[in-house]
């Protein structure tokens, strides 16, 4: 009687254990991804050739449009022909330019622990930015706060496919629009010790960030270690402003990386043409890129892009198309002609709620930026209605596919093969191995079990109340907030930081009438 008794409580305890263990919050950051699947490449190499050839030919004998007077400067003392603002720039010097950006570096994070390397087959997640709405944790789109910014920088810190807190991921109108970046940049710092992206919104504001970077690393380490990222759009077709180079300016000056970003509108500002497209965006990022090292030899940049397609029903940006995804097989191939690491953008969708257009969306980007090889994944999590707002139901859904992503584009795990099929004898004809130790052993690690998508039964579903992945989302992120709990800043570092903000909001005019105490 006694054994009988015994043994249903060592059962019972087992099981109540593993589920302890399974339903465990987990907030660790997954290091950065090392890609083992094979890339798809759509072109072989001689169009890979033809490509670059176009591009060249267009930077020669079309020229790109530098809206600046210090780059036509800088243009002119590195030798190339500059006739009024537009600058024509010899293959030659292209290619002796470029050839000294790093193939690959490591982000150094504030918390050593989450430093993430980039280049080659390391690749980073990455969320949103820019969204002037949100839809928060009621599912209501409105206007966003500090607050709601923050909220986004600590989920961004929890969830462990994302490897850094970006900046703005939503658009704080409860500050002034003049003042905005240093509170935004205070934000990435403070509730996230992970990498962090940094404003390029004009070139003092660059240099404001760079300052306050320099207060947390400190200035001589930025000059040898990449600590923040910046984003420089291009104004396509074939044409850089002066914000954006005067902020580049600011970045690679301090030797930190700049995404340099042709803003593509596929039949609008590009030919209605894949491979067109891609031979004039790749001029217009290898004009970028170029001048990055005219301002600092050897420092790290970036090959970037923003890619839609537009309808030629309305005129509106297009996410998820097929057109898009061969695009981002494409330049995937010339990024890695160049030897330059480069970045893309991840789960975007049109769709105003998160629906089903959001999930086709986003999982056709997900799947062909991981297969392109991309290096720093934009747009990772929560863009929706073409990046007007993030959705914070999105945002959790979105990180749990990347997590899925990244297992996925680690490929195939042949430990312990041996083992496993060993399991296959012992088990044999008609059994079944969900009592046998190797299940046991390796319940946890042999198949991604996602949080978020539900697989129970329409009987189970509904009598826990028949939620759908909106509202389990939005549960989960309340839950998650309820468990943050905020990195330790050196008091001193934080200090120093709030003493700048207060000095720059001093000096910096208010755009608008709001005063918010700090």
């Amino acid at each position: 009687m006694a054994e009988t008794t015994k043994n249903p409580r060592a059962r019972s305890g087992g099981r109540i254990a593993r589920r302890a263990i399974r339903t465990r919050p987990d907030f660790t950051m997954l290091p950065g991804l090392t890609r083992a699947l094979p890339l798809c490449e759509v072109m072989d190499g001689a169009q890979v050739e033809q490509i670059d050839a176009a591009s060249m030919d267009i930077l020669e004998n079309i020229g790109v449009v530098f809206r600046d007077p210090i780059a036509l400067a800088d243009w002119k003392k590195a030798g190339a022909l500059v006739v009024g603002e537009r600058v024509y720039l010899d293959r030659g010097l292209v290619r002796d330019l470029i050839a000294t950006i790093p193939a690959d570096f490591t982000y150094c994070a504030r918390n050593p622990a989450k430093n993430v390397r980039l280049g080659g087959p390391h690749s980073i997640f990455v969320p949103m930015t820019g969204a002037p709405f949100l839809r928060d944790l009621d599912d209501v789109r409105r206007n966003p706060t500090l607050d709601d910014l923050a909220m986004f920088h600590k989920l961004s810190h929890m969830l462990p496919a994302l490897h850094s807190s970006a900046h703005h991921i939503v658009e704080p109108y409860d500050h002034p629009i003049s003042q905005r970046h240093v509170r935004i940049t205070y934000s990435s710092m403070k509730y996230s010790d992970k990498t962090f992206m940094a404003m390029t919104t004009s070139p003092k504001n660059a240099e404001d960030v760079m300052e306050m970077c320099a207060i947390l690393f400190g200035a001589d380490f930025m000059e040898t270690h990449p600590v923040t990222t910046g984003n420089c759009n291009g104004n396509s077709p074939l044409v850089w402003d002066e914000t954006m180079l005067g902020a580049m300016r600011a970045f690679c000056r301090r030797n930190q990386p700049v995404l340099c970003s042709p803003f593509v509108l596929g039949g609008a500002n590009t030919p209605a043409s894949v491979p067109a497209s891609v031979a004039q965006l790749n001029a217009e990022a290898l004009s970028a890129l170029a001048y990055t090292q005219v301002i600092r030899r050897g420092a790290p940049a970036i090959y970037g892009h923003y890619l839609s397609t537009v309808s030629m029903k309305s005129g509106a940006p297009m996410a998820g198309t097929p057109e898009i995804s061969l695009m981002n097989f494409m330049i995937g191939q010339m990024a890695r002609h160049y030897n330059i690491p480069w970045r893309t953008s991840n789960t975007l969708g049109g769709a105003k709620t998160f629906d089903a257009q959001a999930g086709y969306e986003s999982a056709t980007t997900l799947s062909a930026v991981l297969h392109a090889g991309a290096n720093y994944i934009w747009h990772s999590a929560g863009w929706n209605e073409a990046g007007m707002h993030c959705s914070v139901a999105k945002f959790i859904v979105d990180a749990e596919q990347c997590a899925m992503g990244y297992r996925m584009a680690q490929g195939l795990n042949w430990n312990g093969f041996d083992d496993a099929l060993a399991a296959v004898a012992d088990v044999g004809p008609g059994g079944h191995y969900l009592g046998h130790p190797h299940t046991q052993d390796n319940f946890q690690t042999a198949y991604f079990m996602p949080e978020l998508f539900d697989n129970n039964s329409i009987e189970q579903w509904q009598a826990e109340g028949s939620q759908e992945i909106t509202a389990r989302a939005l549960a989960r992120a309340r839950k998650m907030l309820g468990e943050y709990e905020e990195p330790r800043l050196d008091p001193a570092v934080d200090n120093a930081l709030r003493d700048y903000i207060a000095r720059r909001e001093r000096e910096i005019p208010a755009s608008d009438e709001l005063n918010q105490s700090f």
